[in-house]
């Protein structure tokens, strides 16, 4: 089957969480620029995620761009990434309602440990189907990818000596992948299966 509504329906799911994220957010009490920053906390918890949904979002259509047909498997894998990223909202809210204390900072860091396992999940998936070692040719090395699960890791043991440090991880990591990564849409734009430019990157 095309992927035109697997497509479809996880730019929607995408849209409702970054939605929710941004309702969530505690409007100031009074109209000063005090009350303001009472809300800047939240306000940097809500693009830290703003940005890991968005990060989620442009590689998963970078990835589709590539990948014609897709199978039942697929579509199961593509909705275990777009749970564990439906749960940003309340992993979110927890580490901000709780002003960064340990626990619910570790349970975020869990969140982004478990969405680039399925995301990981959904690309194995693909590259058994046919055709999928056109995907596997465009990833190449894909060291972003493998590094960021330890730095996970790292971050959510860094949260035992200060959760601020744990955040300071998970920032790094999105600002790692903010850098923009054309291998796929090199790969796509050559129009080759074939060992390519993307698969040294």
């Amino acid at each position: 089957m095309r992927t035109s509504r697997l497509e479809a329906f996880s730019d929607g799911v995408l849209a409702i969480i970054i939605t929710i994220m941004v309702l969530e957010l505690r409007v100031p009490d009074a109209p000063t620029l005090e009350a303001l920053r009472h809300s800047a906390t939240g306000f940097s918890t809500y693009l830290l995620s703003f940005v890991y949904v968005g990060i989620y979002w442009n590689n998963h259509h970078h990835m589709f761009h590539v990948v014609e047909t897709v199978s039942g498997g697929v579509l199961w894998a593509n909705l275990h990434l777009l749970f564990w990223l439906s749960l940003f909202p309340f992993t979110t809210g927890w580490m901000d309602e709780s002003g960064f204390s340990r626990t619910p900072t570790v349970v975020y860091g869990v969140d982004l440990l478990m969405g680039a396992v399925a995301y990981y999940t959904l690309q194995q998936t693909i590259f058994r189907r046919p055709g999928g070692k056109g995907l596997r040719v465009a990833l190449g090395r894909d060291l972003k990818g493998k590094a960021s699960p330890v730095l996970y890791a790292l971050g959510m043991a860094a949260c035992w000596v200060e959760p601020l440090l744990g955040v300071a991880v998970y920032t790094v990591v999105a600002l790692m992948w903010l850098v923009p990564d054309r291998r796929v849409e090199r790969f796509a734009l050559a129009g080759t299966s074939g060992p390519g430019d993307g698969e040294q990157r």
